[in-house]
């Protein structure tokens, strides 16, 4: 009786240990349950507490998982449902994502990416944890605070963050606001420490040089001449760049159309076409992931030689210029300021290299290889400092 006894005894801590280890993976095993309450402050200065971090998100645009796929290595795994407008509009880039991550095909759909086309109902019955809004969806066409009410009421926690309409104001927080609630702070602010440094360096540069004017032409050769960005969106990109955005002063929202009669009159120094592989079919600028630099330069030469554009001061002097349009809506747009910052002021940028910066967010932080075609200039396009424009002939 005794030896029983002390053998029990002796099997006693084993019996606790193994207890315990039972018991801390049972905890492991719970995860999000246990995990610790994540607070953020979004673009419109909501404060959003969530139980842990998100693991079934609805992304209201699409377009969003460009930057979540510069902060997650695989985003879609995050991912319930989202907004039809990537794979209408980055088709390339929705089938590079198709190819290593399969799953993105079963994806369910909650609309298009305007207010009125987001479905609130389809988003609530996927049970998500986190609906990430974009701001010109969350409130900005149909009154402050609409989607993100509906949400509320339902008890689904909203974030609202922004590349597109004040893209200075609001990329990076709205990079750390994601960091935060998937639980990757540190890979949001390595590429926050990328970006900024970029940014600063050309700040520093420019002081208080003299601007070149500029005409953006958004989507060029999709519609009747000329449909350009007006405040924020495309002209902060062109205003950091150190230039001047002659539509600025026309427009009073985020985009409009401008006449050929005004761009004519107003002859600016630099023209900049954008488009993207969505206007292959109507013939207009084609750029952007696996666009050829062959295919891009003869759709800009096509837009170049289009009526009235030929006349531009610009056209004539070899200062015009091709861009992708969706660096509208992606971090990634440093690399398109660097790439206009030397089209401005090639002098003060000589050793900028933009394509090295996409190459590095390729390589450090995208999701998906960023290769393919996404400025270029006209053959003959002379570099030279803008300053002041050049007399007409």
């Amino acid at each position: 009786m005794k030896h029983l006894l002390n053998s029990s005894r002796r099997q006693w801590p084993f019996a606790w240990v193994l207890g315990l280890m039972l018991t801390l993976c049972a905890w492991a095993a719970a995860g999000p349950a246990l995990a610790s309450p994540v607070t953020v402050t979004d673009v419109l200065g909501r404060t959003v507490t969530l139980p842990g971090p998100a693991r079934r998100i609805v992304l209201g645009q699409g377009r969003q998982l460009n930057a979540l796929g510069l902060i997650h290595p695989d985003p879609i795994s995050l991912l319930v449902g989202w907004g039809n407008d990537f794979q209408r509009q980055m088709g390339e880039a929705y089938s590079l994502y198709r190819a290593r991550f399969p799953a993105i095909e079963t994806l369910p759909t909650v609309g298009d990416s305007t207010a009125d086309g987001f479905s609130f109902e389809k988003a609530v019955e996927l049970d998500p944890d986190l609906v990430v809004l974009s701001l010109s969806i969350a409130g900005t066409r149909r009154g402050p605070g609409d989607l993100v009410a509906k949400f509320e009421a339902a008890g689904i926690p909203v974030i609202v963050v922004d590349f597109f309409l004040q893209p200075f104001r609001d990329t990076v927080p709205s990079l750390r606001v994601l960091g935060k609630v998937i639980g990757r702070e540190a890979a949001a602010e390595e590429f926050v420490t990328f970006y900024q440094e970029r940014r600063q360096r050309i700040a520093q540069r420019l002081g208080p040089v003299e601007r070149p004017s500029v005409f953006m032409h958004a989507h060029a050769g999709s519609a009747e001449c000329c449909f350009s960005p007006g405040k924020g969106t495309f002209d902060d990109y062109i205003t950091a760049a150190g230039g001047r955005n002659i539509a600025a002063a026309l427009l009073p929202g985020a985009t409009g159309q401008i006449s050929l009669e005004q761009v004519l009159a107003l002859d600016p120094a630099i023209y900049i076409a954008t488009g993207g592989t969505h206007l292959a079919k109507s013939s207009g600028l084609v750029l952007g992931l696996g666009v050829s630099a062959e295919v891009a330069s003869r759709s800009l030469a096509a837009q170049l030689a289009r009526p009235g554009l030929e006349a531009l001061t610009a056209v004539r002097n070899g200062h015009a210029y091709g861009l992708w349009h969706l660096f509208n809506d992606t971090p990634t747009h440093i690399a398109a300021i660097e790439a206009m910052a030397k089209w401005f002021h090639p002098q003060l940028f000589a050793d900028i290299d933009p394509q090295a910066t996409l190459d590095e967010i390729s390589r450090r932080f995208s999701a998906i290889p960023l290769n393919g075609t996404f400025w270029l200039e006209p053959h003959g396009g002379r570099a030279q400092d803008l300053a002041s424009p050049p007399a007409k002939p």
